[in-house]
């Protein structure tokens, strides 16, 4: 009697060591990522552009057809626009500095590349435009 009850408890024993009693289920997985973001709507970014501390800002971007401003932040020092290429060549700015009156130029659909003609190639910007 004695070895069959030792044999009973060994049997209980090794079925409560298989792990039926106390079982751990596994973590549930992650959420899913979020979904991207959609993308820009093309055009429309900017049609103001701001000219202050040797740059031209935003540049480059891309508008709907219409007009561009470039405007002097009240503490720019003199600068211009001046076109290099465009469909078409609007009027340059003639030089102005901080406070001046906004320059408003016509555009079509196209690329336009500029710049300020006193400080030249490193102060230049592109804008494309939509039709």
């Amino acid at each position: 009697m004695r070895l069959s009850r030792l044999l009973a408890i060994a049997a209980i024993m090794a079925a409560a060591a298989c792990g039926n009693g106390t079982s751990v289920n596994p973590p549930p997985p992650p959420p899913p990522p979020p979904p991207p973001p959609p993308p820009p709507p093309p055009g429309g970014h900017s049609t103001t552009i701001t000219v202050a501390n040797n740059t031209f800002s935003p540049t480059p971007d891309t508008i709907p057809a219409g007009n561009i401003t470039f405007h002097w932040a009240a503490n720019a020092i003199t600068h211009n626009v001046t076109w290099d290429s465009g469909p078409s060549t609007p009027a340059g700015s003639g030089n102005k500095t901080g406070g001046d009156p906004d320059f408003v130029a016509p555009l079509v659909a196209g690329t336009y590349h500029f710049h300020c003609s006193i400080h030249g190639a490193a102060m230049s910007g592109q804008i494309v435009v939509t039709p």
